[in-house]
């Protein structure tokens, strides 16, 4: 990971979209279990990637409270998302509902690779 990262970090992020809008989709254990494995391998990449480009780019004495802000946000995340993909299970169907994730995670990425060109371009 020399060179590109935003670029890298919208790859990863758009992998692990279509990974799990396979995996909504796939009627086979194999391939089900290959999608879930390279998603969690992306997200990974991702949460990496994000985390050295916080720590790179904010400024010494703001990186304390950036960082706890951004922890607040993350962990309070989880207990969110698991309360919205909960909701939509019940309102729209269990598959529908992990397609419907996957679709809106490539369609975060579609914008913000046009909005948000200085993080496309992004290296450290």
């Amino acid at each position: 990971m020399q060179k590109n990262q935003g670029r890298k970090l919208f790859f990863a992020v758009a992998g692990f979209g279509s990974c799990i809008i396979i995996f909504a989709l796939s009627k086979w254990f194999l391939l089900s279990f290959a999608a879930l494995m390279l998603a969690g391998m992306l997200d990974g990449i991702s949460v990496v990637v994000r985390g050295t480009i916080l720590q790179l780019k904010t400024p010494l004495e703001l990186r304390g409270r950036v960082m706890s802000v951004n922890s607040m946000f993350i962990n309070s995340s989880n207990e969110l998302g698991q309360f919205e993909s909960g909701m939509a299970a019940k309102l729209m169907g269990v598959v529908p509902s992990v397609v419907f994730g996957g679709c809106m995670t490539l369609l975060v990425v579609i914008i913000t690779w046009f909005k948000a060109s200085s993080l496309r371009k992004l290296e450290y």
